[in-house]
């Protein structure tokens, strides 16, 4: 709460002064290091409109329904309802998925040719959802984005990195226990 006073990550200081909210960084940081090429680098009003747009659609639209994938019993105390939770972003997620699957059809990246942060930001999608049960294998165009990211170097780094800030947060006993297929889905008989 001293860094961030809503509470939430992610949370960015620069020269002292507090960042807040995924589109807000994700758009400061393309801009401060346009060498990066972090997005596109366009110069009218409607291309700019347009990566505010789609990094918007991940944080409202994508990112709600990961949250319920992944920790849906934060959203429902009564016994058994993280399993109707889980069903029902299972259900929103399908068409935005559909949707991502067929614009990567078209192209190798979000935006064509080359690799921007929209694409980390849907695999960062895929990976929490396909690894919360969700089933990813009627989107293969989505499938093979998140082969091809896993190449990225960069990538690689991350998830090291990633996982080595999980370790420490299970041996510190700080880790949010993330639901599962098994742990999540009502038993079928």
């Amino acid at each position: 709460m001293d860094l961030n006073p809503k509470g939430k990550v992610p949370t960015l200081i620069v020269d002292g002064r507090v960042l807040t909210e995924n589109v807000a960084i994700l758009l400061w940081l393309a801009a401060r290091f346009p060498e990066a090429n972090l997005l596109p680098q366009y110069q009218d009003a409607f291309g700019k409109a347009q990566l505010v747009a789609d990094l918007a659609y991940c944080a409202s639209g994508l990112h709600p329904i990961v949250t319920r994938l992944r920790i849906p019993q934060y959203f429902c105390d009564i016994p058994g309802g993280e399993h109707r939770v889980f069903e029902m972003a299972e259900v929103a997620m399908r068409p935005n998925f559909a949707l991502i699957d067929r614009r990567l059809a078209e192209h190798e990246w979000w935006y064509g040719d080359c690799w921007s942060v929209m694409d980390a930001y849907i695999n960062w999608v895929w990976f929490r959802v396909t690894g919360a049960g969700f089933d990813g294998s009627e989107y293969p165009h989505f499938a093979h984005h998140d082969e091809r990211i896993k190449q990225r170097p960069s990538v690689q780094r991350a998830l090291r990195r990633n996982s080595h800030a999980a370790e420490l947060l299970n041996a510190q006993g700080l880790a949010v226990k993330f639901s599962g297929q098994d742990a999540v889905r009502a038993p079928t008989t």
